[in-house]
């Protein structure tokens, strides 16, 4: 069974920075692609960022709306990817989850292909942390 435990979610004021915890199994790491998403209320889910599990390719992809202020990691000794959101902006406010690539039919379980567009690929989630961003 797969689970995935998102945390570090909270308020903060326009421009401030948060750290998402997405906390797993060290085989869930190794075996799949991991995917940051957002949803907002009312609102279709929204990729936001994707590393690949390849231990020698980690390369990292990211939405438009937050390249050059978000960063994706992984730390395999915490079997842990994080989320570091920086200059963050109000519409960023949202329900923040991360989903391991478990449900690909070409069997690319470890790459970030589509993830923007074929979201349904990763198809294990944890329940999400929510990101409100005011002033």
């Amino acid at each position: 069974q797969v689970q995935l435990v998102e945390s570090g979610g909270g308020s903060v004021q326009p421009g401030g920075s948060l750290k998402l915890s997405c906390e797993t199994s060290e085989f869930v790491l190794r075996a799949y692609a991991i995917a940051w998403f957002r949803q907002a209320p009312g609102r279709e889910p929204e990729g936001v960022s994707c590393i690949r599990s390849y231990s020698y390719d980690e390369t990292t992809y990211y939405a438009d709306s937050v390249k050059d202020r978000f960063s994706v990691s992984r730390d395999l000794a915490k079997n842990t990817v994080y989320l570091q959101m920086n200059n963050l902006r109000p519409e960023a406010t949202a329900t923040y989850f991360c989903a391991a690539r478990t449900e690909d039919p070409d069997r690319l379980f470890r790459h970030c292909d589509l993830w923007e567009t074929q979201p349904e690929r990763f198809g294990s989630r944890g329940q999400g942390t929510q990101v409100t961003v005011s002033s």
